[in-house]
């Protein structure tokens, strides 16, 4: 990857209007950042826009490359895909201790009426 630092917008608006939009992500009216990746001719690059540091061209040298880095800054912006086998932890009560509870002529439902 070679990175390089642009001091306009103008230019960055240059060089995306010229190329092959992939992806974008980050929203500049959002956030702070927005990353437009994009390919002209054999180069895949990433134009980085930025309201609060400097703003970036990044050339990656293979499509993989520039995928991974999509990816990433996805999930540096919040943008990344919910993973469904995620293991959480359950933080409830077990049912054995709603079964101990009826055991003592105590139960969960009958405390509600007496409010």
């Amino acid at each position: 990857m070679e990175e390089i630092e642009i001091s306009s917008w103008i230019t960055l608006d240059a060089i995306k209007k010229k190329s092959e939009i992939s992806e974008t992500v980050g929203n500049l009216q959002t956030g702070h950042s927005m990353s437009v990746f994009c390919q002209i001719e054999e180069d895949y690059l990433e134009l980085v826009y930025s309201d609060s540091t400097s703003n970036w061209l990044r050339r990656y040298d293979a499509k993989d490359e520039m995928e991974a880095a999509i990816e990433t800054r996805k999930e540096e912006d919040g943008d990344a895909p919910y993973e469904e086998d995620r293991e959480y932890e359950e933080e409830f009560e077990s049912e054995d201790d709603d079964e101990e509870d009826e055991k003592e002529g105590f139960t969960t439902e009958e405390e509600a009426d007496d409010y």
